[in-house]
């Protein structure tokens, strides 16, 4: 059994304290360094796309042309009369009129979306380019107050504590072990 001073015990201590640090340091990596490099970021929030994109993943896009676009692409757009983006592969592209027009789908969907057919106006477009399955579930869980306030205020409540701890410990006036008087 490991007393309470053991290095084995300060050692499993300080990496229950530096997991939660490296996962938030790694989710946030995981944001930042495609979003440098030009990437968008989405995070998928229905089944429509399970087995290739499942919930909670996040998707990274790059803006690419519309005319670049080809039958088998996955694109992350605002299908017409909805408010919300929705990220789903293109079906079918067909020219009517001179205009390309577009059918999608979801991977995990049975019959094609029921905005279809549709026109993409806008001259570039979001394209998937990869993926991190489930990380989704963290940028959704910061993006709420109260999670990230447990997030990030528990961890930061804990360095607190041990610090506090560390510091009461080091200002105790050390006591010396009594001495018996010699007879």
């Amino acid at each position: 059994m490991a007393t309470p001073g053991s290095p084995l015990l300060r050692g499993l201590r300080r990496l229950a304290g530096a997991l939660p640090l490296l996962g938030l340091l790694g989710l946030g990596l995981i944001v930042v360094i495609p979003a440098l490099l030009g990437y968008q970021r989405y995070v998928i929030v229905s089944g429509s796309m399970t087995g290739t994109y499942d919930r909670g993943s996040i998707v990274f896009d790059r803006v690419v042309p519309t005319a670049s676009l080809r039958t088998g692409d996955v694109i992350t757009f605002t299908p017409p009369g909805h408010v919300g983006l929705v990220t789903h592969r293109i079906h079918s592209i067909k020219v009517v009129r001179g205009q390309r027009v577009f059918a999608t789908k979801g991977d995990f969907n049975k019959i094609a979306d029921v905005w279809n057919p549709f026109m993409l106006r806008q001259p570039t477009q979001a394209r998937v380019a990869f993926h991190v399955p489930y990380v989704g579930f963290g940028i959704a869980a910061l993006s709420d107050r109260r999670w990230r306030m447990l997030i990030i205020g528990i961890p930061a409540a804990l360095i607190a504590l041990l610090t506090l701890t560390a510091l009461w410990r080091e200002a105790e006036p050390e006591h010396e072990p009594e001495v018996a008087p010699s007879p």
